[in-house]
């Protein structure tokens, strides 16, 4: 029997955050050593190097505030394409990058479903739900968008290219959520995604709340994609991170998400997103990245290494 093929795809996607630096991602999660870590699992590890987007035209929007809506277009379809190729064997991770990058690799994963005859599911690990379209952003960061644009909301039309198999609203777990804008909450809910906050967690914890939508996602026999945020984790564990949101998931809680991921068998891909090593201290956040990626590809947290920083 073959060890499990994992294929690492940096995406230096840096046009839908509001601070510079998310773009140097990929290079941290290679520093830190991801590659040799899940090899040493027994895993068949290849690094398909960092992606280059193609050539793109801006396109004027009604919404000012948008920026840099051409190179977020060029990069959800070259995204698309790598997630599209790559889910056809083995587990694709998507090194980041900023989370507007989720938007191509929602696309590709969609499409890679359908033609599968699956459902695709979502489980978002994240403080935001990033369910605003180009319409509703009033930052104009388009790294809040991607849910909206791969669950088929309107308002992309024109701008990017429509996603050949829209992922269903009720398909989308968020967890560790804390802070939505109130037109992201009325469209959440309306949208019927499911929501886990972290008043959620502090009540029930993780264990019930997952093994629930794990369950739904193997009765559907659905193909499930991880899309992990660093502001998903307290910024006083993990601190390289542009958008930093007081009480987030713990180290625990973050590991035992990992574990069940693992045990249940469904992952079929991951992204890594939000890292910016610029704010990080000595490589701290890029290493708890590595540990969770390691976690849910079979690690247990009594196997982690002591480090020191």
């Amino acid at each position: 029997m073959t060890n499990p093929r994992c294929t690492l795809i940096g995406a230096r996607v840096q046009v839908g955050a509001g601070r510079l630096g998310c773009d140097m991602g990929p290079s941290a999660y290679r520093a830190a050593g991801l590659a040799e870590t899940l090899s040493g699992l027994g895993l068949d590890i290849v690094d398909a190097g960092d992606l280059v987007p193609g050539p793109f035209v801006e396109r004027p929007h009604p919404n000012g505030a948008l920026r840099h809506l051409g190179a977020f277009a060029a990069w959800t379809e070259t995204l698309a394409e790598a997630a599209h190729a790559a889910s056809a064997e083995g587990i694709p991770i998507f090194l980041g990058g900023d989370h507007s990058l989720s938007a191509g690799t929602l696309s590709g994963l969609g499409r890679r479903a359908a033609e599968e005859g699956r459902p695709l599911f979502v489980l978002w690990l994240d403080a935001h739900a990033d369910f605003h379209t180009l319409d509703t952003t009033t930052s104009g960061n388009l790294h809040g968008v991607p849910l909206a644009y791969a669950t088929g909301r309107r308002g992309f039309a024109g701008y990017l290219p429509a996603p050949p198999a829209p992922i269903h609203p009720g398909h989308v777990c968020l967890m560790g959520t804390r802070s939505l804008d109130p037109a992201e909450r009325v469209a959440v809910r309306e949208a019927g995604v499911l929501v886990h906050d972290m008043r959620t967690i502090d009540e029930a914890g993780v264990v019930a709340p997952l093994r629930d939508f794990l369950g739904r996602v193997a009765a559907a026999r659905g193909r499930l994609h991880v899309s992990l945020d660093v502001d998903f984790l307290d910024p006083g564990i993990a601190p390289g991170v542009g958008t930093t949101v007081p009480g987030g998931a713990t180290f625990r809680e973050a590991h035992l998400i990992m574990e069940m991921l693992h045990d249940s068998g469904l992952v079929g891909s991951l992204d890594l997103v939000e890292l910016n090593p610029f704010l990080d201290e000595r490589g701290r956040t890029a290493h708890l990245m590595v540990d969770l990626a390691a976690s849910l590809m079979g690690r247990r947290v009594l196997d982690r290494p002591t480090q020191s920083y």
